[in-house]
């Protein structure tokens, strides 16, 4: 490669321009992507530094033109150099211009103003202190005057104090400051987002999480930096477990990353790490003010933190001498960006973990198909937790039949053991949760009756409800007109899925009026602290019953739930998308886990109107290796990911007519060069046809399907897919990637 495309600036928001250099002869085959260089910029030639972006044997102008790279920077910062080759591999992996990867993994591009403390300190000596004080009453400068008088009485004042109570302003600190009167001290100061002090209590692990510990540690003090998967049931203590390696890699003076799923976790979680290790933690996610979040990046960067916690976006925080990164609840569809690139965080930290040959360790009750998929064919090592710590039991789960509830006319969204249930629980002051399985509520019509659903006949997914009555398939297209009628049974109880959390309460609050109800959903959490109020007040015995959706089943440790009510467990795994049997059985799994955690034994309801259907059965149990096999068969058949994988290429703009022809104009070039390339039946391509939700604020949508084996496959079509539309540009139209969507 005889050419770099260099970026020159990535402290803020200068990220939109690169500029190309020509590579001396002796740096060729040395230099790479991630490189910190000094390159002569401008019409004077000044010595600047600068990132390689992009190596090239194509010149981008006339090579004459071309200035060459002056040398590479050896005291380069590890973490920025480490953190732009990440940025270049999520870009050839999942799609994006090199800007947007370089603006996911430096977040922080806004000039922050940086807190500080100012303290004023007198710097004369007593008699010439009061010589100077003289001179200033006589020559009225009360100002001067007033400040210098309570210095000789004090000897230091804070800064805020001063201004504040004294009224003295900032130019009269300034001048007597220039004179050497006094001096002002400035400290730093960070802005916290949680505070608080370890207790150094450790929890006495039980046999089976000393085994895992143990293992890993050994490995991890040989030099073994693995990938390893946790699956643990509910409440087995996998927490315990990473706390015991963290400690023992924070003593090693390396750092640590640990990802968790949702904001609304964050609060208990940092309390628990709080306790364990005090201000060696701190958090991040996207509720904390841009302040804030530059301080605690600024904190890592400086080595003042050993442990970062936070959703998605602090697996880019700018550690240097990162050992260890923890993905819990590894599942969660919420790693998963939907902004380009739209990466995946557990992908991205496989990757993050070997640039700085550290261990990644991905925990979980109910893993991703994906990753134990991974773990059985041996890239990850598993290890498995299938006891509840503490002797807590498994809750005892009850499902109720929703379609036998209607015959015997139960009109009720709660059915009657459910009821029964509620009112047991509240007698003996025991707490209650309510979790309203809302995900895909809007898209598919089934048969209150039978349960039947109305599905696609080529794809195996529910269709969705559209506009003008029709129903409708995102993957293939396929579309057919609605029904009145079941086909199954005859009934008319036959619609759309409709129920909301409001609704739930007002329901609760009827039935129960004697209890104490909180609510837990988008529209309660607006504010920065919404989250922790809720859960702080649940976990407090403030409230009876807690009603949410599913920010209310992940993670969470109420020792005094014992009765988890699922109201619709349908709604979930009649999504329309090929992952909604594992999403469904998973929510119930994590749902049901939130019950009987502590000495209590606890119960759980699930309603359905599919009570024999294999994800809601093995959730039941408890069992996700029989789910996993049954699941897999099903995705081995179709070729889903993780069997195989698939590339969604997303044509969008606000002319529908355009959206169409160029959304049919890429599938041609990509049908092209999958035979031209010889990918042959190893590569299918399906569509265009609608996106799920066809038009957004006026903007229309196509997708494509590309379907392989082969993960490389599917990188060079999106290459080649990208050389297409950067050869036929249109500011019209905007063209995104997704591999293996969730």
């Amino acid at each position: 490669m005889k050419y770099a495309n260099i970026i020159v600036n990535i402290s803020h928001e200068n990220l939109d321009k690169t500029f190309q250099y020509l590579i001396p002869e002796k740096l060729r085959g040395t230099i790479s992507v991630g490189d910190y260089v000094t390159i002569p910029f401008g019409r004077g030639n000044r010595l600047i530094e600068g990132y390689v972006l992009e190596l090239s044997d194509k010149a981008a102008c006339d090579e004459t033109r071309l200035k060459e790279i002056a040398g590479i920077k050896t005291d380069a910062r590890l973490v920025e150099v480490k953190l732009i080759k990440l940025a270049w591999w999520m870009k050839k992996t999942y799609g994006s211009t090199m800007i947007n990867a370089l603006k996911t993994v430096l977040p922080i591009k806004k000039q922050i103003k940086e807190k500080e403390e100012k303290t004023i300190i007198l710097k004369l000596g007593r008699e010439e202190a009061l010589s100077r004080l003289e001179l200033y009453m006589k020559k009225h400068q009360t100002a001067r005057e007033r400040l210098l008088r309570e210095l000789i009485r004090e000897g230091e004042l804070n800064y805020r104090l001063v201004t504040a109570k004294l009224s003295i302003s900032p130019p009269t600190i300034k001048a007597m400051e220039d004179q050497e009167v006094i001096s002002v001290l400035r400290k730093r100061l960070y802005r916290d987002p949680a505070q608080g002090d370890a207790d150094g209590m450790q929890v006495m692990l039980n046999p089976a999480q000393k085994s895992i510990v143990r293992e890993i540690v050994r490995e991890y003090d040989e030099g073994i930096r693995g990938t390893y998967l946790l699956r643990g049931i509910t409440g087995s203590g996998k927490t315990e477990v990473y706390m015991e390696i963290i400690s023992h890699v924070i003593e090693a003076g390396l750092k640590v990353i640990v990802l968790i799923p949702e904001i609304s976790l964050t609060y208990q979680t940092v309390m628990r790490f709080y306790k364990r290790f005090g201000s060696k933690v701190s958090t991040i996610h996207s509720r904390l003010s841009d302040g804030v979040k530059y301080d605690q990046f600024e904190r890592a960067r400086k080595g003042e933190i050993s442990v970062m916690i936070g959703p998605r976006s602090a697996l880019f925080t700018p550690f240097e001498d990162l050992g260890l990164i923890i993905m819990d609840e590894e599942h969660e569809p919420s790693y998963k960006s939907d902004n380009m690139p739209k990466y995946h965080a557990r992908e991205t930290a496989v990757e993050l973990a070997r640039l700085h040959n550290a261990s990644l360790i991905l925990g979980s009750a109910t893993p991703s198909l994906d990753a134990y998929y991974k773990a059985l064919k041996g890239e990850y090592r598993l290890f498995e937790l299938t006891e509840r710590a503490k002797d807590a039991s498994l809750p005892r789960v009850h499902i109720t039949d929703l379609k036998q509830e209607l015959k015997e006319g139960n009109k009720s969204m709660f059915g009657r053991e459910l009821k029964s249930l509620m009112e047991e629980k509240l007698s003996k002051g025991e707490q209650i949760m309510l979790f309203l399985n809302r995900r895909g509520y809007a898209g598919f019509v089934s048969c209150r009756s039978c349960g039947h659903v109305i599905k696609c006949p080529h794809c195996d997914v529910s269709l969705s409800i559209h506009g003008g009555g029709k129903l409708l398939c995102h993957y293939c297209g396929y579309e057919r007109e609605n029904v009145k009628i079941c086909p199954e049974c005859g009934s008319s109880y036959i619609g759309g899925m409709r129920a909301g959390t409001e609704q739930v309460e007002e329901n609760v609050k009827k039935l129960f009026p004697y209890a104490s109800v909180l609510r837990m959903d988008a529209d309660t959490t607006k504010k920065k602290d919404d989250y922790e109020r809720i859960l702080s007040s649940f976990a407090n015995r403030d409230a009876d019953i807690l009603i949410g959706t599913q920010m209310i089943v992940k993670g969470h440790d109420f020792p005094y739930v014992t009765l988890m009510g699922i109201l619709v467990a349908d709604m979930s795994l009649n999504a329309g998308d090929y992952r909604a049997s594992e999403r469904t059985f998973q929510l119930l799994t994590q749902a049901a886990g939130r019950s009987g955690r502590a000495d209590i034994a606890g119960d759980v309801v699930i309603q359905t109107y599919r009570p024999d259907h294999y994800a809601i059965v093995h959730a039941r149990d408890q069992d996700y290796i029989s789910f996993y096999n049954e699941e897999i068969t099903y995705r081995t058949l179709l070729d889903y990911p993780p069997v195989g994988h698939m590339m969604a290429v997303m044509v969008e703009g606000a002319d529908d007519r355009k959206v169409d022809a160029y959304s049919a104009l890429l599938a041609e070039k990509l049908k092209n060069d999958i035979i031209m390339n010889l990918h042959g039946d190893g590569c299918r391509i399906i569509g265009p046809a609608d996106a799920f939700v066809r038009k957004i604020n006026d903007i229309y949508r196509k997708l494509i399907y590309l379907k392989s084996a082969d993960l490389n496959v599917l990188i060079d079509l999106k290459d080649r897919a990208e050389e297409t539309v950067n050869a036929c540009k249109d500011k019209g139209i905007r063209v995104t990637f997704d591999l293996d969507p969730v």
